[in-house]
């Protein structure tokens, strides 16, 4: 199949990635439908039975994604991955130094949430965005500590993932009147509200704004990569007081699913090979939910955005 280009679907799916350097999923063309994606990728965990934390089980993760290079994917351009990623257990004696280091007094363990934050490239946008998160973080009783910026190494990466890579940042929130078993509650509220005003307000027209994970338990370090190039890319993964006594990891292989920075994997809580169900699937079962789904600000709602899912 050739586009009004003359060039194949691969070409294809390559410009539409930096249609605009948004990065954007593609409208319906040809045989490719957004609603019917679905994946085929591999997965992999890493625990210490006995919950102890320590260095080795994060690298022991890294292998293990570095061992499933052949079930992940690139397209057009080969050192664009369809994505990588891993989910740790927050490491508490990191992120307490990252933030001495920017000056902010940071709360005792699970007193406070770290968001992987997505954000625009533009300046103004992102301040936007930046200015809504806190503007809910303050409505929900909590507070911004400050924001980190997550060191990256973008020369690893590929042309496509270059053009459309997001600014990474990191956010702190700190805990208030909350007790530490109700503040992942909060800090998922808190993750909804602002993704649905951030989408109202229209100050991220190129969607680029994603919260790749938000939570007082556990971190993601993912993205538009293969997999030997995620940890060269963030440099968080080398240091060696990121520890954890859990890793799961996740390399995709997009199918006929568009591969975008936010959706690479693992998600928030889990990591899946996506060959279950497609993606308008997914987004319909969230959907018949909704109305059994008890919450206190009517505005977290819809859970899930059509196409580009939860």
């Amino acid at each position: 199949m050739v586009d009004r280009h003359g060039d194949g679907v691969a070409a294809w799916a390559a410009r539409a990635a930096v249609e605009d350097g948004a990065g954007r999923v593609p409208e319906a063309w040809g045989l490719y439908r957004p609603e019917t994606e679905h994946d085929a990728c591999g997965i992999g965990f890493v625990a210490h039975i006995k919950g102890e934390k320590s260095r080795a089980i994060v690298e022991q993760g890294l292998e293990v994604l570095l061992r499933m290079a052949h079930r992940g994917a690139s397209g057009a351009d080969p050192e664009t991955g369809d994505g990588a990623g891993i989910l740790l257990q927050l490491p508490h004696r990191f992120f307490k130094r990252e933030g001495i280091r920017h000056g902010w007094e940071i709360p005792r363990r699970r007193r406070y949430g770290v968001g992987m934050v997505f954000l625009p490239q533009d300046p103004r946008q992102r301040q936007a965005c930046e200015e809504i998160f806190a503007e809910v973080v303050a409505e929900e009783g909590q507070k911004v500590i400050g924001w980190r910026d997550v060191p990256v190494d973008d020369s690893v990466v590929g042309r496509v993932a270059r053009e459309t890579l997001p600014y990474i940042r990191q956010v702190y929130v700190g805990c208030r009147r909350v007790v530490p078993s109700a503040l992942e509650r909060k800090l998922y509220t808190i993750r909804k509200l602002t993704e649905n005003r951030i989408r109202e307000r229209g100050v991220d027209p190129d969607r680029r704004f994603s919260v790749a994970s938000l939570s007082s338990e556990t971190i993601v370090y993912k993205g538009l990569l293969l997999p030997h190039q995620l940890p060269r890319f963030y440099a968080d993964l080398r240091d060696p007081e990121l520890v954890s006594a859990l890793a799961v990891v996740h390399s995709r292989f997009s199918t006929n699913t568009f591969p975008t920075w936010d959706r690479a994997q693992p998600c928030r809580y889990i990591a899946h090979n996506g060959e279950i169900n497609t993606l308008r699937g997914n987004y319909n079962w969230m959907r018949a939910r909704e109305k059994g789904v008890a919450v206190r600000h009517q505005s977290a709602l819809p859970l899930a955005h059509g196409a580009r899912g939860l």
